[in-house]
């Protein structure tokens, strides 16, 4: 299966690795260029994040010395660096799909179990999970919340927002494949 990426909305459908040609709608132009944009500009975490190891390991076995800060920021970094490929791997299609029975179902059929999914299950749980993580994050900022271990990382509230970030940009990522969806069940009536 070959990806094509139209240069305007009327080249057409764009065929992802579902095998499903979606047609590009105004929303999901706009949707999927922020989520982009995240993406890649947060792909540099994961160096950042090799190179973090990389000086923990040296100050550890060449030094003697260990960093509880460093440490944290570690798993920080992880988090974070996981948590915004999320949405990036939904627009492109990278995520987990069983479509071992899909793939054989007409296209009009893939396009509503597509929209049922979107609209019942990925927006609701989006949407849920980012109306819990905000309060979760705020309060976080407000109390002024550390890290319990002695010397470790100051301002926690910034992971904890991240994980509202992360869900607002899903929850775009299902509206703007919601939207071309709906836009592809539009052409095959």
């Amino acid at each position: 299966r070959r990806m094509t990426t139209p240069q305007s909305a009327t080249d057409g459908p764009v065929m992802g690795p579902s095998g499903i040609p979606l047609p590009v709608t105004r929303i999901s132009r706009i949707f999927d260029a922020i989520i982009v944009g995240v993406g890649e500009a947060s792909s540099w975490i994961w160096t950042a994040l090799m190179l973090l190891i990389v000086y923990q390991v040296v100050q550890r076995y060449a030094f003697g010395l260990g960093s509880i800060k460093m440490e944290e920021m570690q798993w920080h970094l992880y988090g974070i660096g996981f948590m915004l490929a999320i949405p990036f791997a939904e627009i492109r299609e990278r995520h987990v799909r069983i479509d071992v029975l899909a793939e054989h179902w007409p296209l009009r059929c893939r396009l509503w179990i597509e929209s049922f999914g979107l609209t019942f299950f990925l927006l609701p749980f989006s949407l849920f999970v980012l109306l819990h993580a905000v309060p979760y994050a705020t309060q976080s900022y407000e109390i002024h919340e550390i890290s319990s271990a002695p010397d470790g990382l100051p301002y926690r509230f910034v992971i904890k927002a991240f994980l509202a970030a992360t869900f607002l940009l899903l929850a775009m990522a299902a509206v703007s494949r919601l939207s071309r969806v709906i836009a592809g069940l539009r052409l095959k009536t």
